[in-house]
C-alpha cells in the first residue's frame, strides 16, 4: 500500500527543512519528512519518512512510519512499522505490521476505535475469569 507511493500521492508534503508547530489537520494524503510538534489528524494516509522527528498526537486512517514518533497514534486500519521506525507512545490499530528492527514503547490496542489514545481518559476495566 505505501511502499511503492510517491510523493505525488502525497496532497500534503512536510518536507526535511520543515519544522511546523501546533494542530495539524487534513482530509487528504500527508507525507512527514520534517519535524511536527502538535497534533496530526488525517482522514487519509500517512507516511512518516525515516528523518522525521514527530512529537505530536497522531489519527489516521492508515499509516506507513520510518522515522521517529512520540506520542499517541491512533491509525483506524492499518499501521506499519519500517525496520527504522520508533513510537514512544500508546497504539490504538486494526492491523499492526512490525518489521524486524521496529521499536514500539508503549502499549498497543489492537481494535481501532474502541479506546482513543488521543484523548484517553483514565478507565481501567476489570475483567472477571469466566467459569466454564
Amino acid at each position: 500500500m505505501f511502499k511503492s507511493e510517491n510523493n505525488s500521492s502525497a496532497e500534503t508534503l512536510i518536507g526535511p527543512s520543515v519544522h511546523v508547530k501546533g494542530d495539524f489537520k487534513s482530509q487528504g494524503n500527508v507525507q512527514i519528512e520534517g519535524q511536527v510538534t502538535g497534533t496530526i489528524q488525517t482522514s487519509g494516509n500517512l507516511r512518516v519518512g525515516e528523518q522525521a522527528v514527530i512529537n505530536a498526537n497522531i489519527s489516521a486512517a492508515n499509516a506507513y512510519v520510518a522515522g521517529s514518533i512520540k506520542g499517541n497514534v491512533l491509525v483506524t486500519d492499518k499501521l506499519e512499522l519500517s525496520a527504522k521506525a520508533k513510537i514512544e507512545g500508546d497504539v490504538n490499530t486494526k492491523i499492526l505490521i512490525m518489521a524486524e528492527g521496529a521499536q514500539l514503547n508503549g502499549r498497543c490496542q489492537m481494535s481501532a476505535g474502541t479506546n482513543d489514545p488521543i484523548n484517553k481518559t483514565k478507565k481501567e476495566k476489570t475483567i472477571a475469569p469466566q467459569e466454564n
